[in-house]
């Protein structure tokens, strides 16, 4: 199936949005607990009324979605640490319901309520939904994750406008009003809802692109901002030099760059690993023969039942993408490489390998149990908040350029990750309540910047570039492999912990060290 990035946009200006921001509605005076999914743990859930325009307050309220996982320490509680997992598109409530108990270090868990939402226009929140159901998505995917020909290009093109109209169609009001700004200013009001003076938040991947424009817009309500796996946000919001005129956003931010990077540390912990990585020796020449051979025609891998398989260079490049945001899975990934390898030569494959072809593929897939939105508008969410953020060229011409050029410049990442903005080309909203920037703003208290030397989404330099404009703030590095740097590093846990504790900086140039080794066997 279609494979798209839910997983991968003056002083004076700024002043004025610091202004309006806090025009409209009335801020809530608190949020309404009410116990939630307990089968999960002692969770909380409650809803927020927001304005739908912070510039007409006449305009109407929606509807933001929160979770709540109380501090385990209610007597030392410092207050709430709010959470975005990035996307942009991605649920904040179902981040902090799965993923909340195992966050950071029982000690944030004991000081602080970790609370999750749902941004504007998506999940639980007042949603924008362009389609009736998960079915009516059907035009929208094909058998590829990216183009590489003029023929495959034009079908992209369909999909794509497929799903430009169905949002014309039935976006309603909400679609005009999704950049981050607003979801910056929806956390503000949430911030006063729960009752804290200043802002804790963590948010990682896009979730860092939030986190930086809250502390641009609000710099005087910052406690502590944890930004992890960062994004250039010059890069997404206008490019420089009149990029945002002529190169996509998702090529501006040089993904790809880091993408490649990340696959070149497997290569060398795979041959270094020797009998630990079954993909080695040799595992940089063998995968690129691998990838030249299913470049030149796609292969028919037939299993002992009878049925088949269609493995194209494209999937071979997204599962191989999808591994890079977690080196916890490359051994598993390795060993899938090179059943591969032996499947394309032999045209036939175990029984086995079926199910790791099949995950090398996304499929669209929908919670129906009570509780969970019957409708995720995992389609709709990336594209209007994406493209709301961000300046992009209007021709296709310029994807199609731009992943080419890439592909030749950086390696095999190049056009995955150009054409997976390419619905922004036509996309039929715009926001004029973005934030654009600037992005150097300093900030009450300091705010702590977090990059992965080999991220396969957010390459390092965004962090980097964050930590030099941010003038209240400062980078820690982790020498590691995957997408941000949770669950990867005690070192980086206990930097974070302290800093949420009591907010300081930590020393200029720390460097944490993966815990784990990809194929050393520790």
């Amino acid at each position: 199936m279609r494979v798209r990035a839910f997983m991968a946009s003056a002083v004076a200006a700024g002043v004025w949005l610091l202004v309006a921001a806090g025009s409209g509605a009335a801020a809530p005076s608190h949020v309404p607990w009410q116990k939630c999914f307990v089968d999960f743990g002692p969770f909380q859930c409650g809803t927020v009324q927001v304005p739908l325009d912070y510039d007409h307050s006449s305009g109407g309220t929606i509807s933001i979605s929160l979770i709540r996982l109380p501090a385990t320490d209610p007597r030392h509680r410092i207050g709430t640490l709010f959470l975005n997992p990035g996307g942009p598109g991605g649920s904040g409530v179902e981040y902090t319901l799965f993923a909340g108990p195992f966050l950071y270090t029982p000690a944030v868990r004991a000081h602080f309520d970790l609370v999750g939402f749902d941004p504007r226009g998506i999940g639980r929140s007042t949603a924008l939904r362009c389609f009736g159901n998960p079915k009516q998505w059907g035009p929208y995917f094909l058998p590829i994750a990216f183009p590489t020909t003029a023929a495959e290009e034009r079908a992209w093109i369909r999909s794509d406008l497929f799903l430009d109209s169905a949002c014309g169609q039935r976006g309603g009001s909400i679609i005009d009003h999704m950049s981050t700004a607003n979801v910056a200013r929806d956390l503000d009001r949430l911030r006063q809802a729960v009752g804290d003076a200043k802002l804790n938040y963590a948010g990682v991947s896009y979730g860092s692109y939030l986190g930086v424009t809250y502390a641009n817009l609000f710099p005087g309500r910052v406690r502590a901002v944890i930004v992890d796996g960062v994004i250039d946000p010059i890069a997404w919001a206008t490019g420089r030099g009149g990029e945002g005129n002529t190169v996509p956003f998702s090529t501006r931010l040089e993904s790809d760059v880091g993408a490649q990077a990340t696959l070149e540390q497997f290569f060398r912990l795979c041959d270094a690993g020797g009998p630990k990585c079954a993909f080695a020796p040799h595992a940089a020449a063998r995968f690129a023969a691998l990838a030249a051979r299913l470049k030149q025609s796609p292969v028919v891998i037939t299993f002992p039942d009878g049925s088949s398989f269609v493995l194209d260079y494209s999937t071979l490049i997204a599962g191989t993408l999808g591994a890079m945001y977690d080196s916890s899975s490359w051994e598993g990934f390795a060993e899938t490489l090179a059943e591969v390898e032996g499947a394309v030569e032999a045209g036939s494959a175990p029984a086995s390998l079926r199910a790791d072809l099949r995950q090398l593929r996304f499929r669209p897939a929908y919670i129906s149990k009570r509780g969970f939105p019957r409708y995720p508008n995992l389609l709709e969410g990336f594209p209007a908040v994406g493209c709301a953020d961000t300046d992009n060229p209007h021709s296709y011409a310029a994807w199609s350029a731009a992943g080419a050029a890439a592909d030749a410049a950086h390696g095999y990442f190049g056009r995955i990750w150009t054409w997976v903005s390419s619905v922004c080309a036509k996309w039929p909203a715009a926001d004029s309540d973005r934030y654009p920037g600037p992005f150097n703003h300093r900030t009450a208290n300091p705010v702590l910047v977090i990059g992965n030397l080999f991220d396969p989404a957010t390459r390092y330099q965004g962090a980097v570039t964050v930590a030099h404009l941010l003038p209240n703030s400062e980078l820690l590095t982790v020498h590691g492999w995957g997408h941000t740097s949770l669950f990867l590093s005690r070192c980086a846990d206990q930097v974070q912990t302290r800093y949420l504790l009591h907010p300081a900086l930590p020393r200029p140039g720390i460097v944490c060290e993966q815990d784990r080794v990809p194929f050393t066997g520790s």
